[in-house]
């Protein structure tokens, strides 16, 4: 082989190791990677790819502007994809979200998948803000409650985080803790909320009834050991 030869096959070398070694596009990057800080992305922004909706009504959730709109009579989305294998126990999970007057919804953990009716398993907490309800945002439904007084407003975008740890449970509404909770070693629940408990399991969003409005965006979660 000619010496110039080896110099023209050493230059192709050089290029090609070059080309391997640049960072993919953001197109091509696995989608379900997490970022630096170990945050993983729930929702692509475009469509409910990943998640699964109940089959009683399952127009009550549309991707509308890169928001999850849900608006429509009882039904629940809950996640199956890819992440920890949509099986958590504990976590970090939060989700930008504003409520239009009167809305109810919830942020859904610890749960499984069901194809109607309110979730028999999990913990609920709860986004609601000017709803009828009582137990409002922030709340661990009937677990352990916010009454009356809202911390985070309609028509604003808020985020609600959930942090799991064995059996401790915070919520914070825009990085402020407004709930700290401890689960007993046998929790007790009213009658039909004996299984709204802690184990684990994967997420829901809710949609609670035909008149309330609720927007999700951002929805990420953070595994922990």
């Amino acid at each position: 082989m000619t010496k110039l030869k080896q110099l023209a096959l050493l230059e192709i070398l050089v290029v090609c190791l070059a080309i391997a070694a640049a960072p993919l596009p953001t197109s091509a990057r696995d989608a379900n990677a997490p970022d630096a800080d170990g945050w993983y992305s729930l929702f692509n922004g475009k469509d409910l790819t990943g998640w699964k909706v109940s089959e009683d009504n399952p127009a009550t959730f549309q991707v509308v502007d890169g928001t999850i709109v849900v608006h429509g009579p009882t039904a629940h989305l809950y996640y199956v994809g890819p992440v920890n294998n949509a099986h958590f126990k504990n976590f970090e999970w939060k989700c930008e979200i504003l409520t239009k007057p009167g809305a109810n919804s919830g942020m859904y953990f610890h749960t499984k998948y069901q194809p109607s009716g309110w979730p028999a398993h999990g913990i609920e907490a709860q986004v609601n803000n000017t709803g009828s309800d009582r137990r409002k945002t922030g709340s661990l439904y009937r677990a352990k409650d916010i009454l009356d007084d809202s911390p985070a407003k309609d028509n604003e975008w808020f985020t609600q985080h959930v942090i799991v740890k064995g059996g401790h449970i915070v919520v914070k509404i825009n990085d402020k803790v407004v709930n700290d909770h401890i689960e007993p070693e046998h929790p007790k629940r009213d009658p039909g909320w004996e299984k709204n408990v802690l184990s684990s399991g994967t997420f829901a969003l809710q949609g609670h009834d035909p008149e309330s409005e609720v927007h999700y965006r951002k929805v990420l979660v953070k595994p922990l050991p």
